[in-house]
């Protein structure tokens, strides 16, 4: 299976990410390879992207780095203001010139920090890791947690879903759930129960427990979806074909459930 990575490389999380990955690949335990790495930042941006790209360099896979901001600047000193508008339609399609030579089955998001177009999101099939259960909240790891709290959910999770224009709306490809209620959560539902959503979140989110016990049990089962999901795709447990999620079966799912794997993996820590 041929892996193109996408990633803005911001923290500290996104080379861990890479890290994990490109052993799994090493071990075996992936059948593939990661074609290329590309970045919207390029090197001297950001210190910690600077990091990445040494760990990319180390690594010996081929590096392609296109500064959306230095692009969109250009773009916007040079082109009359009716067209400003469409400046990520065109660094788009900069970006598809710089990868088309690659022969690529799947394409991974990992703390890629832009919305992929239309035309991107047709031409290859790309995946993105979510902080919620199928169907769950949308937005970042706080707002879902927050939303989570609010709704006063029985289950959070992660999702890799195809990656459409809209922003966390495609379709699961494969996801992780488990249960917030029950030990260890049912003293801190309690406590949240004693107050207004609204009051809890004006103090900081670091100190509501409720709050960071759900982000850390969601945190841990990330690394592992992301695994499990390659896994699944290079064995040909699952694959992608025109929008839509297949099984080996070749039937139509609306994602491929990796719970029981993934929540086993965690206990056995």
């Amino acid at each position: 299976m041929n892996i193109g990575w996408f990633s803005t490389g911001r923290d500290e999380a996104a080379r861990q990410l890479l890290q994990v990955v490109w052993e799994s690949i090493g071990a075996g335990d992936i059948q593939g390879r990661i074609s290329f790495v590309f970045s919207n930042r390029e090197p001297g941006e950001d210190k910690e992207s600077d990091l990445f790209f040494e760990l990319v360099s180390g690594y010996d896979i081929p590096l392609i780095c296109f500064s959306y901001r230095k692009f969109k600047e250009r773009l916007l000193r040079s082109t009359r203001s009716d067209k400003k508008e469409d400046w990520r339609i065109t660094y788009d399609g900069e970006v598809d010139k710089r990868i088309e030579q690659f022969t690529l089955d799947i394409c991974v998001l990992a703390g890629y920090m832009l919305i992929m177009g239309e035309e991107l999101c047709r031409k290859y099939n790309m995946i993105n890791l979510h902080p919620a259960p199928p169907g769950g909240p949308i937005g970042s790891w706080q707002e879902v947690i927050w939303k989570l709290i609010e709704s006063k959910a029985e289950e959070a999770g992660a999702i890799m879903h195809l990656v459409i224009p809209e922003l966390d709306k495609g379709p699961p490809v494969t996801y992780c759930t488990f249960p917030i209620r029950g030990k260890p959560f049912d003293r801190y539902w309690a406590e949240i129960n004693r107050h207004s959503i609204s009051d809890i979140k004006k103090g900081p989110a670091a100190n509501n427990r409720l709050f960071h016990l759900i982000r850390e049990y969601e945190l841990v089962r990330e690394f592992p979806l992301i695994i499990s999901t390659l896994q699944a795709l290079s064995r040909g447990e699952i694959s992608i074909r025109d929008g839509e999620v297949i099984n080996a079966q070749g039937e139509p799912i609306e994602g491929y459930d990796l719970s029981y794997e993934i929540n086993q993996l965690v206990e056995q820590r």
